[in-house]
């Protein structure tokens, strides 16, 4: 009888340890188990752990992913606290500024995918995102691998990584983008992104006097006009640009330090595309 009731008592308190707290007092945030150093057995080739890796049939047209393109977003009401991981405390910033920082990149895959990030969207080992342990969620950032220049821009929206030697946890798609994949881990510069002051390659936005061509809810048409008026005009790669602006994709020439220049363009902008372009100051 004394055992019939040690094991009920013990089904009890097994099953309220496996009830989650509403909310939780601190979600273990990111991929702590692919991140930490493993104990035992060694690291296996990618520097993953254990059932973690990449996934038994992966898109074949990796290379071809898009990056995350930068955009305002509101900040997750949550995932932007202060936390507490593996016994130390992360207090994530809660607003956009300049923020760049170099160190080695790891990367996390299928022993994750599928699971609820720090953000609380399910992780896609197949999109362009990372986990970072401070930078705001969602914000944007530039990783640039440091070894071959290669860089990605991609979505944080994880925590992580919560290991002393590593600054940023990649998506598959992006650690194989960077070529890091096969080594499992990389040096990178990370480098934070405001939307209001880039493009939607990520690249910072000259201040200056821009010539507008034109605003789309499509980036597949704002694109289209880049691609004729380049062509159309003989503009080095350089001079144009797509800004993402309250909801639009706008099409952009410059920057011109002289407003001279900025007439000269749009004279040339009228009679060869005919399209009239509006001036805008950045």
């Amino acid at each position: 009888m004394k055992a019939y009731y040690s094991l009920a008592l013990l089904l009890i308190l097994s099953a309220c340890a496996s009830q989650p707290l509403s909310p939780p007092v601190v979600r273990p945030p990111g991929p702590v188990a692919a991140t930490a150093p493993p104990p035992s057995p060694p690291l296996k080739p990618g520097g993953y752990y254990k059932d973690d890796g990449p996934g038994d049939h992966p898109p074949p047209n990796l290379d071809s992913v898009p990056d995350a393109v930068p955009k305002h977003e509101p900040l997750h009401p949550y995932a932007n606290r202060v936390y507490v991981a593996l016994g130390q405390t992360y207090t994530p910033e809660t607003e956009l500024k300049p923020f760049v920082q170099e160190g080695t990149a790891s990367w996390y895959g299928r022993r994750f995918n599928g699971g609820r990030t720090s953000s609380g969207e399910a992780y896609d080992m197949y999109a362009m995102t990372a986990a970072h342990p401070t930078l705001p969620i969602p914000s944007y950032a530039r990783v640039t691998a440091l070894d071959a220049g290669k860089s990605v821009i991609v979505r944080i929206n994880d925590r992580g990584p919560f290991h002393s030697s590593r600054i940023i946890d990649l998506s598959y798609t992006a650690a194989h983008k960077l070529g890091i994949t096969g080594r499992g881990q990389g040096r990178v510069r990370v480098e934070s992104i405001d939307p209001d002051k880039a493009d939607v390659a990520g690249q910072v936005l000259p201040s200056g006097i821009y010539v507008q061509l034109g605003a789309f809810s499509a980036p597949e048409n704002a694109q289209e006009l880049l691609d004729r008026a380049r062509q159309g005009l003989g503009l080095d790669d350089g001079l144009g640009r797509i800004v993402l602006a309250k909801g639009l994709h706008r099409v952009n020439l410059g920057p011109f330090a002289a407003e001279d220049e900025a007439n000269q363009m749009m004279r040339r902008v009228r009679e060869t595309l005919q399209i009239q372009p509006i001036k805008v100051v950045r």
